[in-house]
């Protein structure tokens, strides 16, 4: 029977898959880190309260992808190289999603659209990030090898959907909002398309390392079409609604360390 536990225990117990999940996971770790490192550094003025919380950001990506790379060393394995078709925040810059890497290798100051473009990209990224790691949560948050990594990055990744939440309120009040919406729905499209793809880029690639017969892996291209159409259809809009979360100033310190991985 295909479940959700069984597919991951499958990567996960074959060196092969398990090195190619873990190296894409920390390249895009390591792609937000530097991101967000220079959106801090680039923030305009009338919103460099932000710096702090977005210095937050990037180091919390940073420790992600060190865990990610932790992992491998564990099973002494090294990192391999990422295909392109797997690159989800490669993929999402290329559909002009988010601020782009040439914008952000410039020395030139943000404007206020850019803090919403970069919010709006964030919400529904980690709103993505935060599903996935609570579902590895709940099936192998207790694992012996992996759980404590798991955990650690899922609480990680609530922290920063809290704050997106939070921050575009908060840039909504200020008269922001319709600008915010149309960034969210742009993106969330975008994201679903982009998430499609890549699914089916892993699992192809994971189901030629593992061996998996024809059928096994059409069921499974035939799981994530049958998602995309459901969140094309109209479920993309949980990823553009905005509510002030429980858990206020969520990346109001420094990020939490991992020690054993970084």
């Amino acid at each position: 029977m295909l479940s959700a536990r069984s597919l991951f225990q499958d990567i996960i117990d074959d060196d092969e898959s398990f090195r190619l999940f873990c190296s894409v996971a920390a390249s895009g770790e390591a792609q937000g880190g530097w991101e967000n490192a220079r959106i801090a550094a680039l923030v305009p003025d009338s919103r460099r309260y932000l710096a702090p919380k977005i210095t937050r950001h990037g180091a919390d990506e940073d420790k992600h992808g060190r865990i990610f790379l932790g992992l491998l060393r564990g099973r002494g394995l090294t990192p391999c190289e990422v295909p392109e078709d797997t690159d989800y925040t490669a993929l999402l810059e290329r559909r002009g999603i988010g601020l782009s890497h040439h914008k952000l290798r410039r020395d030139e100051p943000l404007t206020e659209d850019d803090v919403v473009t970069y919010l709006a990209h964030s919400r529904v990224t980690e709103e993505r990030a935060a599903a996935q790691m609570n579902l590895l949560t709940r099936h192998f948050g207790d694992h012996p090898d992996i759980g404590r990594a798991v955990r650690m990055i899922a609480a990680d990744e609530d922290n920063h959907l809290a704050y997106c939440h939070e921050e575009l309120l908060r840039l909504a009040a200020a008269g922001h909002g319709r600008r915010i919406q149309h960034a969210l729905r742009e993106c969330a499209l975008a994201e679903t398309a982009v998430y499609r793809d890549v699914s089916l880029a892993v699992m192809g690639r994971m189901g030629r390392l593992l061996g998996w017969p024809r059928a096994k892996s059409a069921v499974l291209a035939g799981g994530v079409r049958a998602v995309y159409a459901y969140e094309r259809a109209g479920g993309w809009r949980r990823m553009t609604t905005l509510e002030m979360p429980v858990r206020r100033n969520a990346l109001g310190g420094p990020a939490a360390p991992a020690p054993g991985f970084a």
